[in-house]
């Protein structure tokens, strides 16, 4: 089962895209509860089995390693298996069906993205409850986007104010060290996911803006 003990004032932080030992550091440091490896070659957060299990093996006890993959096969979930990991994150266009396959195959807590540009994108959410133990509400890519995630965009954080779902949810998209405490004020999460918002370039982490971010949490 999964436990995550690490938190920043009553909201949990993720940071999304680690690819150093220095991240999973300045991660640990930061407070947040989990730390997010990217399994996307289109992604300049992309790492390999080997390297992100060295990154696993040096966070500390308490830190979640998330593994976020894109309409993974089969194949991709088996080399997963040498990487000690918490959870799978699914951030592409998999069915509830296949979410339930991958969480059988890996025996794993699986989070499902789901990308929220207008109010007809929310049913969505409420589909992939049934099937997931949490969802990570993101905004939506624009349309040619290469990447499903990590565009430093946001949506209407107004379209989920007050809403609650059966299971435990996570808020994405455009987060910064600025925004962040406001858009927890307004739309109530509990959880944070962010990557592009504490990088410095493309692909690189700012280990002051992960510490900005996650203080910002605990005001």
């Amino acid at each position: 089962m999964l436990r995550v003990t690490r938190r920043t004032g009553g909201v949990r932080a993720k940071i999304c895209g680690l690819r150093t030992t220095a991240d999973v550091t300045a991660t640990a440091d930061a407070g947040a509860a989990y730390m997010g490896l990217v399994f996307f070659p289109k992604s300049p957060r992309n790492v390999d089995p080997a390297t992100a299990r060295d990154l696993a093996l040096a966070a500390p006890p308490g830190l979640a390693k998330v593994a976020l993959v894109v309409d993974p096969e089969d194949a991709l979930l088996d080399a997963l298996e040498a990487v000690p990991l918490d959870m799978i994150q699914l951030h592409g266009r998999e069915t509830p069906e296949r979410v339930a396959a991958i969480r059988a195959r890996t025996g794993l807590p699986v989070m499902k993205a789901v990308g929220v540009r207008d109010a007809g994108d929310l049913a969505a959410l409420d589909t992939y409850a049934d099937v997931a133990d949490q969802l990570l509400v993101d905004a939506k890519p624009p349309e040619g986007a290469v990447l499903p995630g990590g565009n430093g965009i946001g949506f209407d954080w107004n379209l989920i104010a007050g809403r609650n779902w059966t299971l435990p949810w996570m808020l994405a998209g455009g987060l910064t060290p600025e925004n962040v405490a406001e858009a927890v004020r307004l739309t109530g999460a509990r959880q944070v996911d962010v990557s592009s918002g504490v990088e410095s370039a493309p692909g690189v982490k700012d280990a002051a803006k992960i510490a900005a971010f996650c203080a910002a949490l605990a005001d």
